[in-house]
């Protein structure tokens, strides 16, 4: 298996890459393939919600269209993707119940104990301090609260890499999938940041092609917070 390659910390930025970005991302909504289920599955169906990462917003957006009596904040390093996220939550009209927020997720900039959840799809391995994240990501969930993340896995077998790869629309977007599934990681090296953002709680799960980190802010909660310290 080859070594991790990181591939950005900045987002994906500049119009013609975020417009392509978009297509690709509303292809895979429009075919069911993105992870609305797996956020419901993970028990996140209520209250407010923070998305990392959100890129053009189709996840948050479906997670809301599919919930009630929900809120969403996304927080994206890219300007282009808040903006573009914005448009289309208008499109959804959803607007009223979603809001975005540009910055770095190493410091986030909301309160001790804000959301009911958080959740992320596709950008953990985008991340410049993947364990701070986390301790931020812990910091604003409430007692009770559930937090999910969700990205590929470098260390998938090639046949399932080539297939989606192959899969990849617009084409022109298929040197950057590749480049998201270098900078990704593996189970192992996941469970290993988790330990060192102080969680010991969270389940880590690996399927085929992604995996999984899963947890619920509870029994454990004062000693993730000495952890994190």
């Amino acid at each position: 298996m080859r070594p991790r390659v990181p591939e950005t910390d900045q987002g994906i930025q500049g119009g013609p890459v975020v417009e392509l970005y978009d297509k690709m991302q509303r292809r895979l909504r429009d075919r069911d393939w993105i992870e609305t289920r797996d956020v419901l599955r993970a028990g996140i169906a209520r209250g407010d919600a923070l998305e990392i990462g959100p890129g053009p917003g189709y996840l948050g957006l479906e997670w809301l269209a599919n919930t009630d009596a929900t809120c969403l904040t996304g927080f994206d390093i890219s300007p282009d993707m808040i903006a573009l996220a914005r448009r289309n939550a208008d499109g959804y009209k959803l607007s009223g119940r979603a809001t975005y927020v540009c910055g770095s997720a190493a410091s986030l900039p909301f309160g001790d104990r804000s959301f009911d959840a958080v959740f992320t799809a596709g950008s953990l391995h985008e991340w410049s301090d993947p364990a701070k994240t986390v301790r931020e990501a812990w910091r604003v969930l409430k007692p009770g609260g559930r937090l999910l993340v969700m990205d590929f896995r470098r260390d998938m077998p090639a046949v399932f890499k080539w297939s989606l790869w192959l899969m990849a629309r617009p084409k022109a977007m298929r040197p950057g999938l590749l480049s998201s599934i270098g900078a990704a990681y593996t189970p192992g090296e996941v469970s290993a940041l988790v330990e060192h953002a102080g969680l010991p709680e969270w389940v880590v799960d690996g399927t085929l092609t992604g995996l999984k980190l899963s947890a619920t802010r509870g029994a454990l909660l004062h000693t993730a917070e000495q952890s994190a310290g």
